[in-house]
Formats: structure tokens, sequence, C-alpha cells
């Protein structure tokens, strides 16, 4: 049975997302693709606001909104190159993040779709 995007957090929690997040930061720094575009000095702040995100578009609490406003996602991701390779290697890393994670499937099957789209929608070059 699939879910929709409004019904992961519902399925993972807090908790879930804690998972998820975590795992794809921990792939960043030694990545030769993605590693340059995240400053070492804010990896941790670049995680809380990603699993903020998430937790608010997925169907959780919206305290992101009250924290940060209007995701304007295209606008935040402007300075960076988001070309093909990046977009793809960001997939395979989320993706190996969310496999590692080892959440409800419903819920990682969802999230994939999510961020195909998502990750399309915000390449740039």
């Amino acid at each position: 049975m699939s879910i929709t995007e409004s019904e992961v957090y519902g399925r993972i929690g807090d908790e879930g997302f804690r998972k998820v997040v975590a795992a794809f930061y921990r792939r960043i720094p030694d990545d030769d693709i993605l590693g340059p575009m995240y400053p070492a000095s804010d990896l941790a702040g670049a995680e809380s606001r990603l699993r903020g995100f998430l937790i608010f578009r997925l169907g959780g609490p919206d305290t992101y909104l009250a924290e940060r406003g209007h995701p304007r996602l295209r606008m935040r991701h402007a300075p960076f190159a988001v070309d093909q390779k990046a977009r793809d290697r960001w997939m395979e890393l989320m993706t190996q993040a969310i496999d590692e994670s080892q959440i409800d499937e419903d819920a990682a099957n969802a999230m994939k779709t999510f961020f195909d789209g998502v990750a399309t929608f915000l390449m740039n070059r």
C-alpha cells in the first residue's frame, strides 16, 4: 500500500527524519561532487534545516515555516551549481541514507518519489 507525501511524518515521526538526514549528511564531507558545496563549518546547520524542511513538507509540524519562512528552494539553491551530475549524486546519497535508515517501506518510497521530483526541479545548470 502506498502513502501520500503528507502521510510520511505519521509513519516515521521525528526519529525517522533524524535517522535519514543524519545518514545523508554523514556521506557529504567525503563526496567529491557534493562535499565542496557544503561548508564544513555549517554541516550541522544544513542538517537541521533539511530535517526541519522535510518534517514540515512531508506531513509534520510547520515549525520550519515559523523559523525560516517560505522554503524558496530555487532561490536558496541558486548559488550552487546543480547540474545533472550533482542532482544524480544527491539522489544516490539520499537513497542510500533512506535505505540505511530502515524506515517504513511506504514512507521510504514516498520520500524517494518526492526527492526525485525536487532534485530535478532544483537543477539550475
